[in-house]
């Protein structure tokens, strides 16, 4: 189930099965100057299907959205076994329920995704900024520790030269390159002038654009050459970036098993954190916060989510911003939902699947 099976490159509508790679249809979309709506570290392994089926978000979410918007239509295989045939290449469709939206993030619960349409967008340019700490614009974003063990691990030069305490990466879209151009050096001109920037470039060819984006997707394998790597995937405001990985470190330290220091790694004593870092998609909200371990410990592991999810509850956010809850944060749902949410989950979930067979455990806890 990996075939692309139809491309209309006027309108960017690409039909394929959902066994189909991320960065297999995103090269494919490359030759008619389109891309894939969605762009993750991992694209060189996971499928359209799941990351339909958990509403992966990425680092293109601020220019694209969320797959809600980017998918044309599904081809789903139900718990009874019917196959519901809703593969549409229209870009506006309003005849009756949007039923394939029911799918989109539902995990597999509902019922099985084979097919996928969508729409491709145009590619787009890129430029690479770091700023001063006290003054963070809304683009991608990550910390220096983040920058630096990714920087080692892909044994890659900064591409700024010199080291920064934040970075953010922003990409610009259009028919036309020229004005693209244009468009991000005005940006950098006024960002430049109150000295809210500290240094960037912009991408001159697809080479140096495509090296940058890789480093970004780079940053969770970087962090694993470190140790035990305990990841969240929130939604918060952006304004509260750099506060929630602060506070948590904070928090740790006064637990005695961290220096205190948010962002800076250490190796004395019985201190088992080694350090506290945070990138991710600051257009949308969407925030990787990581605790990175000198060795796994179920204790420190509790206390890091007890804390974290209650302080993500507490500024009304989510747990789970693109990847979904699964079978292991079923229960942990209640940080970002209220029981009446869920009870009106559980019942759609019923009518759909009323003996409970597809893909049990997931999302809704019993």
């Amino acid at each position: 189930m990996n075939k692309i099976r139809s491309l209309d490159p006027d309108s960017g509508a690409i039909v394929c099965d959902s066994g189909c790679v991320l960065q297999v249809l995103d090269s494919y979309l490359n030759d008619y100057g389109l891309c894939m709506p969605l762009d993750l570290g991992a694209k060189g392994s996971c499928h359209i299907g799941g990351n339909v089926s958990t509403n992966a978000g990425g680092i293109n979410y601020i220019k694209h959205g969320s797959l809600h918007g980017s998918i044309l239509g599904l081809e789903v295989v139900l718990p009874d076994g019917k196959i519901l045939n809703n593969l549409s290449t229209l870009r506006k469709d309003s005849t009756g329920y949007d039923i394939k939206q029911l799918f989109i993030g539902a995990e597999g619960t509902l019922g099985v995704i084979t097919g996928v349409s969508l729409l491709a967008p145009k590619r787009v340019d890129l430029a690479f900024l770091s700023f001063f700490p006290q003054k963070l614009p809304a683009f991608e974003y990550w910390d220096s520790i983040s920058m630096d063990t990714t920087l080692k691990a892909i044994t890659r030069n900064n591409p700024l030269e010199s080291n920064h305490s934040f970075y953010v990466m922003i990409e610009t879209g259009g028919s036309n390159s020229d004005h693209n151009s244009e468009k991000v050096m005005s940006l950098l001109e006024e960002l430049f002038d109150p000295k809210i920037i500290e240094n960037g470039i912009i991408s001159q060819d697809t080479t140096q654009a495509e090296s940058i984006i890789n480093t970004r997707e780079s940053m969770q394998q970087g962090l694993l050459r470190n140790g035990t790597v305990f990841a969240y995937d929130i939604s918060i405001s952006p304004s509260l970036f750099l506060k929630s990985v602060e506070d948590l470190g904070k928090y740790l330290a006064q637990k005695n098993i961290y220096n205190g220091i948010p962002g800076v790694s250490f190796s004395t004593g019985s201190q088992i954190v080694k350090f506290v870092s945070g990138f991710g998609h600051l257009g949308d909200g969407n925030l990787h916060i990581n605790v990175v371990l000198d060795r796994f410990d179920k204790d420190v592991e509790s206390l890091v989510e007890d804390y974290l999810y209650d302080w993500v509850r507490n500024v009304n956010g989510s747990i789970s911003a693109e990847h979904g809850l699964g079978s292991m944060k079923n229960d942990s749902i209640k940080y970002s939902k209220t029981t009446e949410v869920v009870n009106i989950m559980r019942n759609i979930k019923r009518m759909f699947d009323p003996n409970g067979i597809m893909n049990p455990y997931k999302v809704i806890p019993i």
